[in-house]
């Protein structure tokens, strides 16, 4: 079964800092790009980043950039995303997805996605 596997996830206070990681099983897990998204209450879902299959390209939500980098280990078939600095309105469920060959906004090329894990941050 294909899964993905995101952790990390916990309360914070407001100026901290969280890495979150998403662990991929059962597909190949080369050429796939991956991102990361999250939906805090009432609000759609929405892009933080997304990295290449070889990590040398990265994409970031505009408002996020320089707060957040995204990583991968490819030999662990895993990817990091570690946040910085931050806020209140970080405050979501943080999504892993994979897409092929694609590392846009688009949450609709993204094959296979993560449960997500919870990220709380108090002022």
């Amino acid at each position: 079964d294909v899964q993905l596997q995101a952790s990390g996830g916990g309360s914070v206070q407001a100026g901290g800092s969280l890495r979150l990681s998403c662990a991929a099983s059962g597909f190949r897990f080369d050429g796939y790009a991956i991102g990361w998204f999250r939906q805090a209450p009432g609000k759609e879902r929405e892009f933080v980043a997304a990295i290449s299959w070889t990590g040398a390209t990265t994409n970031y939500a505009d408002s996020l950039k320089g707060r957040f980098t995204i990583s991968r280990d490819n030999a662990k078939r895993t990817q990091y995303l570690q946040m910085n600095s931050l806020k209140p309105e970080d405050t979501a469920v943080y999504y892993c997805a994979v897409a092929q060959n694609y590392i846009g906004e688009d949450s609709g090329e993204y094959v296979y996605w993560g449960r997500g894990t919870q990220v709380t941050v108090s002022s």
